[in-house]
């Protein structure tokens, strides 16, 4: 392998700039476990003798990003290229682009070291057109999730089955691990998009959603993709991410760490109300706050309802534009200290994220409720349905409100069982 790794030779717009080499900002952690043998992910059986023969001799269209690494540090877009049985004709990008750097809606683009087309699934077009699948004879899905619904690279993998199924092409998602493991299935569950409804951690990996959303098709009388969905190997659903022996690469700007995925599914709720969810600091989505929040209060408040797994400290901080050497979308108080809190997960393995979030609206809510503002588009969007947040404006407690989603979690938890891969 060359020193200069191709992954970041995209153009996410149509400005001609040559990135070959892994920017300061792209950390890769190579810490290894001791307890597990290392994952192989999808990408890494797409060429073993089971599976090439589905993409010999094909047109093939690719829709990835800067995590559709395989652990040798080769990036996929790179090994379908150069191969000698193989032609990749078109690359598609989800939100953040090809290079994960984007944090507004991206434009189409041309790759500026293969030539090839860069068709942007997070601007005018979210889903693959007729004319574009024309293009190709199998369409490759290999980005890497975290496990949660808000996250927008599940519904660029359902539109984009959705897609294949309706013209008739070949759909293969190459799977990868859900990085805060495989058994906590939490929140309401609501739709992501037509044919897909899951909760807000849904334990499942990227493949496992595939075959779901695929059967769910079929369910509501529409045809179903020819769907291939290539394993990992030595995955278990216990692991979370830093126990598969694969490098850690953010899958977006503001998703920096492990820790940022496991305080997400709570923490993005925040993104509805006009309270800072700290994008714009290294701690995006660990740490809360606005220029009115009390902290030490709000920590207080937090702390008396003895959630497990997570403690509450108060914090003061400074959003600012530029995060990990990305400019990010301005950012909530941007350049204003404001205080609040920061969320320490003391064990992972009990802490509930899915409750937490509604625990932190509830307790803004009470302590500030001429202040907070919970804005129903935004909101509602992210819990899939405006009955939560009309059941924190009633007072209604945050027990009650999570115990009236436990039956539809209950009976997602044994649909999704006639999925699961590992």
């Amino acid at each position: 392998m060359k020193s200069s790794i191709h992954l970041y030779l995209f153009l996410i717009i149509p400005i001609f700039f040559s990135c070959h080499q892994i920017k300061k900002n792209q950390k890769i952690s190579t810490d290894k476990p001791t307890e597990f043998s290392r994952v192989i992910v999808g990408a890494e059986q797409l060429f073993s003798s089971e599976f090439f023969s589905k993409i010999q001799n094909k047109r093939i269209g690719l829709i990835t990003n800067h995590t559709g690494l395989l652990p040798d540090g080769q990036h996929i877009i790179d090994v379908l290229y150069k191969h000698p049985e193989v032609e990749l004709t078109l690359l598609f990008g989800p939100e953040h682009g090809l290079r994960g750097e984007e944090d507004t809606h991206v434009e189409h683009g041309v790759d500026f070291e293969t030539g090839l087309k860069i068709i942007s699934l997070y601007g005018k077009t979210r889903k693959p057109t007729a004319e574009t699948l024309a293009h190709v004879d199998v369409l490759i899905f290999d980005i890497q999730d975290i496990g949660a619904r808000y996250y927008t690279y599940i519904k660029t993998m359902l539109w984009a089955q959705e897609a294949a199924a309706e013209q008739k092409v070949p759909f293969i998602v190459l799977d990868r691990p859900n990085p805060i493991g495989g058994e906590y299935v939490n929140g309401p569950v609501e739709p992501i998009a037509e044919n897909g409804s899951i909760p807000i951690t849904h334990g499942m990996t990227i493949g496992e959603l595939a075959l779901m959303f695929n059967e769910n098709r079929k369910d509501n009388g529409l045809a179903k993709a020819d769907l291939t969905v290539i394993p990992m190997k030595n995955y278990g659903r216990q692991q979370w991410y830093d126990e598969t022996g694969l490098p850690w690469i953010k899958p977006s700007p503001n998703m920096l760490t492990l820790k940022t995925a496991t305080m997400y599914p709570a923490t993005c709720l925040i993104e509805g109300t006009n309270v800072s969810d700290g994008r714009g600091t290294m701690r995006p989505f660990e740490q809360i706050g606005a220029p009115w929040i009390n902290g030490t209060k709000l920590a207080e408040h937090l702390n008396s309802y003895q959630l497990d797994g997570i403690e509450f400290k108060p914090i003061r901080f400074v959003p600012d534009s530029i995060v990990d050497g990305i400019k990010i979308y301005p950012p909530k108080f941007l350049g204003e200290e404001v205080e609040g809190i920061e969320m320490i997960v003391t064990d992972r393995n009990t802490f509930k994220s899915a409750h937490a979030g509604i625990y932190i609206l509830h307790a803004l809510r009470t302590l500030y409720q001429e202040r907070l503002e919970l804005r129903p588009r935004r909101l509602d969007g992210l819990l899939g349905t405006p009955e939560i947040r009309l059941k924190l404006e009633a007072g209604e407690s945050p027990k009650t409100i999570i115990e009236d989603w436990a039956i539809e979690v209950d009976s997602f938890k044994q649909k999704r069982k006639r999925y699961l891969l590992y």
